[in-house]
C-alpha cells in the first residue's frame, strides 16, 4: 500500500506539471517564459518517486526485471528525467505535455498488470551497460519523436497561414528543427553503442529469441543514419525530416515492445 501511495503521488505530480505547461501554453507564453520553475520543480519531484516506485519492481532476488510494463516505466522514467535536465538549458520543456502524462500511465499501468521477464540472473556488467545504453537510446529517440510530432503540427499551421495558437508557444521554425536534429544525432550514437555492446557481450544477438528484436533495431539505426546524413548532404528537414524520424521510432519501438508484446502478453493471455 505504501509503495502504491508513492506511485498514486509521482501520478499527480506528473499531471500537476503537464497541466502547468498546458495553462501556459493556453496564456500564450514561450518555453522559458515565467513559471518553469515550478514546471521543471513538479516534473523532477514526479521523476524522483517514479523512481522509488520502480525500483523494487525493477531489480529483484532473481534479477533485473524487465517485463512489458516494468520496461515502459523504465523508458518513460529516463525520457521525463533526460527532458527535465535538458530543459534547464535548452526550450524543451513544453515536450512535457506529451511525455508526462504517459509517464504518469506507465506508472498505473506498472500497477494494475504485473509481467515478469528477468533478463539478467547473475551479476554481469557488460550486459548490465547493455541494457542501460539501449534505454538510454530508446529515451532520447522517443524525445525525438515527441520533438517531430510537434514539428509537424508547427510545420502544418505554418502552411496554413494559422499564425496563433501552438506557434506562440514554440521556438522558431528552425530552432526546433536544430533541437530535432541534435537529438536524433545524440540517440543514433547511444543505439550505435547498443548495438556494439549487443555484439560484443551477447553470445548470440541472432538467437531465435532475440532476432526480431536485433533486425527490427538494425533498420532503425539504418533509418535515423539515413537521415542524419540525408541533413548533412541534401539539407533534409521539415516534413522529410518529420517523416524519416517517426519512421525509424516505429521500428525501434517495434523491435522491443512489439516483441515483448507478443512473448510476454499475447501469447501468455
Amino acid at each position: 500500500m505504501h509503495t502504491h501511495l508513492i506511485g498514486i503521488l509521482a501520478i499527480l505530480l506528473y499531471l500537476a506539471s503537464s497541466s502547468l505547461l498546458v495553462a501556459r501554453m493556453v496564456r500564450g507564453l514561450e518555453p522559458g517564459a515565467g513559471g518553469r520553475n515550478s514546471v521543471i520543480g513538479l516534473g523532477f519531484a514526479g521523476v524522483v518517486l517514479h523512481a522509488v516506485v520502480l525500483w523494487p519492481a525493477l531489480v529483484t532476488a532473481s534479477g533485473l526485471n524487465l517485463g512489458f510494463f516494468n520496461a515502459a516505466s523504465l523508458i518513460a522514467l529516463l525520457s521525463a528525467a533526460l527532458l527535465l535536465l535538458a530543459s534547464l538549458y535548452r526550450p524543451l520543456e513544453n515536450l512535457g505535455v506529451l511525455l508526462l502524462p504517459v509517464a504518469a500511465l506507465t506508472i498505473a499501468l506498472m500497477f494494475a498488470y504485473s509481467t515478469e521477464h528477468i533478463i539478467l540472473d547473475q551479476s554481469s556488467w557488460q550486459l548490465d551497460l547493455h541494457v542501460l545504453i539501449s534505454v538510454i537510446a530508446y529515451s532520447v529517440l522517443g524525445l525525438a519523436a515527441l520533438q517531430a510530432l510537434l514539428l509537424a503540427v508547427q510545420e502544418h499551421q505554418l502552411r496554413h497561414h494559422r499564425l496563433g495558437g501552438i506557434l506562440q508557444v514554440l521556438p522558431p521554425l528552425r530552432g526546433m528543427e536544430l533541437i530535432l536534429m541534435q537529438l536524433i544525432g545524440v540517440g543514433f550514437a547511444l543505439l550505435t553503442l547498443a548495438l556494439v555492446t549487443g555484439v560484443l557481450f551477447l553470445e548470440d544477438i541472432f538467437a531465435q529469441h532475440l532476432v526480431h528484436k536485433t533486425v527490427l533495431s538494425i533498420i532503425a539505426w539504418a533509418v535515423f543514419g539515413v537521415l542524419l546524413w540525408g541533413h548533412w548532404r541534401f539539407g533534409w528537414r521539415g516534413r522529410t525530416a518529420i517523416r524519416w524520424t517517426l519512421g525509424g521510432f516505429i521500428f525501434l519501438m517495434l523491435s522491443y515492445f512489439g516483441t515483448k508484446l507478443v512473448l510476454e502478453i499475447l501469447l501468455r493471455a
